[in-house]
């Protein structure tokens, strides 16, 4: 939101009155009165305040001293004081001198005493009960546009607050004196924060993590890694939803471009390796922090001040590239950044919905969490998430689990008892904040099917509408294990593949794989007379051409013709048993050679793809149902 009370000492600019104008005649209260206001442009504020006590004990009646000296303690955060100094004046509006104008002041007064608290519904009937008797003259003034666009923005919230309830995360977390910035895997069963031991200048930050147990319960935090945490300071990080790429902040470590620069280190093995600095493309000479990776860690999100931008720190992005480079960071445009900050970028796990904190966007106070939805490619206006989860206090981040049930959250207390102690915490997330289709988080593991092997895989999951990658993964190379995100109502295609492997192909919602739990997927080495099922290739009832859902598996079979140059293949037609078999054999011909026809388009020699048809004569199953029939209506690709 805009800040109203960082201008707070200047409220009414309009009602800087000659001493003509004072609402009394005193000279020498009137003289405590200017000296206190000289003071405030010298930031002496306390002196300041004894100026206007003065003034006030001087002459009971001064009613601008009363609301002066009620704003300075609104600005040294003394707010049960401001109310009542303004409670005071408010007494001494019957007196004959007070006009309507000096109940506009006070007025004013309360509605941002009211709005420092939190108290919005008071602020709101404050501000509407002196908005008619505001002098025409201020109401031209920036702080009163200000206003009411907050009042507009008040108006449209109130009445509408969610229901949350905040829990404190149970020990074995919370035992340090300061924990902050928690983000978890996409199964919820690891949680990763930045751990720190006090606030002096000696006391570095480290990120550590935590894993759920079989009964449920966090296992005690300890380091992520001495690979990653070092002498300086390692913190604010964000992991894949497997888990597998760490991206976090560090500042003024020997190689660094800047003051804090992202470093990136990737899980091989199962184990982390060691950090590089993301180098010039994505790090600058100024602050570059608080990352956001997307779930299969193919964009970076981030909050910088470097040059470029619109205001103090905006969000920036940069893309990997195929070689595991990254791209040049790119600041993400005024729709989400503003004069003002944007800070702690949250990608939630569909890759659709940017969470963010800002201070720039209208809000109820200080920073607000804001959610800014991915359509057509483009990022939509941003949208408060109403209270309580917003209110008059800063709000710096919120982490979203994939299940879209519960947002994890830092908390600051100053209880006697726990004095400057930073908490995680975590409420259920409401239901009425839309964020897109379920997701279903999913593993399994790949391994050669001769040997038994892990394979260190590709697991691709692609829309067949457009040909667009949701996710891709990798499965660990120790282990073969992979997690796998599917969105509820996408049509999709999972693609495994490894280089010297045959790949293989699923189509998720006819062969159900996204609620298969611990998949195995057995890849076949490339051999003469080995044999896959090129999936995800579609035809019309009756019809050979090739329907656009096919370009993903075909785009796939050029890819593995170019990895393996010295491979010939068979391109084999198939289908059901209904109709007459004579026509069944030359409808599967024509298919093969429809794919045949698209690869050598595509720059494939006519040489490396012979065609065959063979009908309903090699069924894969028993033609006994409506599934069956499908599964037999097929291409398969055999090595020559």
């Amino acid at each position: 939101m805009r800040s109203l009370f960082f201008c707070i000492l200047f409220l009414i600019p309009s009602y800087c009155l000659i001493a003509q104008q004072y609402s009394i005649i005193d000279g020498r209260a009137i003289r405590y009165y200017e000296e206190g206001e000289q003071l405030i442009r010298e930031r002496r504020y306390d002196e300041a305040i004894e100026k206007f006590q003065a003034a006030i004990s001087r002459e009971r009646s001064f009613l601008e001293a009363y609301v002066k000296m009620s704003q300075l303690y609104i600005t040294t955060g003394d707010l049960d004081k401001a109310q009542e100094v303004a409670d005071l004046g408010k007494a001494r509006l019957s007196g004959k001198n007070a006009k309507p104008k000096h109940a506009a002041d006070i007025g004013w007064v309360y509605t941002n005493i009211f709005l420092k608290r939190g108290e919005f519904q008071e602020a709101y009937n404050q501000f509407e009960e002196i908005d008619p008797i505001l002098e025409n003259s201020f109401k031209t003034s920036v702080y009163y546009k200000e206003m009411k666009e907050l009042m507009a923005f008040l108006e449209s919230q109130l009445g509408n607050a969610l229901s949350i309830d905040k829990e404190r995360l149970q020990s074995p977390l919370n035992e340090f004196r300061l924990q902050y910035f928690p983000v978890l895997t996409a199964d919820g069963k690891q949680i990763l924060f930045t751990k720190r031991d006090g606030i002096g200048n000696f006391d570095k930050e480290d990120i550590y993590t935590a894993f759920m147990n079989e009964s449920g319960e966090w296992t005690k935090p300890a380091s992520i890694a001495e690979t990653i945490n070092s002498p300086y300071n390692e913190g604010t990080c964000s992991v894949t939803a497997d888990g597998n790429i760490l991206i976090y902040t560090s500042c003024d470590a020997p190689d660094s471009q800047g003051s804090c620069d992202l470093y990136v280190a990737y899980k091989v093995n199962n184990k982390w390796q060691r950090p590089q600095n993301m180098g010039k493309n994505v790090n600058s000479r100024e602050w570059d922090s608080q990352p956001s990776l997307s779930a299969d860690g193919r964009v970076l999100f981030f909050s910088s001040n470097r040059k470029g931008g619109f205001g103090g720190n905006d969000i920036w992005y940069s893309v990997r590239k195929e070689d595991g480079s990254w791209s040049e960071a790119k600041n993400l445009g005024s729709v989400v950044n503003t004069q003002k900050d944007e800070i702690s970028p949250f990608m939630f796990f569909n890759n659709e919905i940017l969470f963010f904190a800002s201070n720039g966007h209208q809000g109820f106070g200080g920073m607000d969490i804001f959610l800014s939805r991915v359509k057509d490619g483009e990022f939509s206006k941003p949208e408060n998430l109403g209270l309580p989860i917003n209110d008059q206090l800063d709000q710096v981040a919120l982490f979203i689990t994939a299940q879209k049930d519960y947002a994890y959250f830092t908390e600051l207390t100053t209880q006697q008892k726990e004095n400057d102690r930073a908490l995680l915490y975590r409420f259920n997330f409401p239901q009425d904040i839309y964020l897109g289709d379920n997701l279903t988080v999913t593993g399994g593991k790949v391994f050669n099917s001769k040997t038994g092997e892990p394979i260190d895989a590709t697991l691709s999951l692609v829309s067949l509408t457009n040909d667009s990658t949701l996710y891709e993964f990798k499965a660990d190379g120790k282990t073969g294990e992979f997690m796998m995100l599917y969105p509820e109502n996408s049509i999709s295609g999972l693609y495994v593949e490894k280089k010297g492997y045959l790949p293989k192909i699923y189509n998720v919602q006819r062969d159900s794989i996204q609620n298969v739990k611990n998949m195995e997927v057995a890849l076949t080495p490339v051999a003469s007379g080995e044999e896959f099922v090129f999936e995800n290739v579609f035809f019309d009832f009756d019809k050979y051409d090739l329907k656009p859902e096919s370009l993903s598996s075909l785009r796939r079979l050029i890819k593995f013709l170019g990895e393996n140059p010295n491979v010939n293949i068979m391109i084999t037609g198939h289908t059901d048993n209904v109709g007459n078999p004579g026509y069944n054999q030359r409808l599967s011909l024509m298919r093969a050679e429809s794919v045949r026809n698209f690869l050598i388009k595509e720059g494939v020699h006519e040489g490396r793809a012979a065609v065959e048809g063979k009908g309903d004569r090699e069924p894969m199953v028993p033609n006994t149902n409506a599934r069956n029939q499908a599964l037999n209506r097929r291409i398969t690709i055999t090595i020559l």
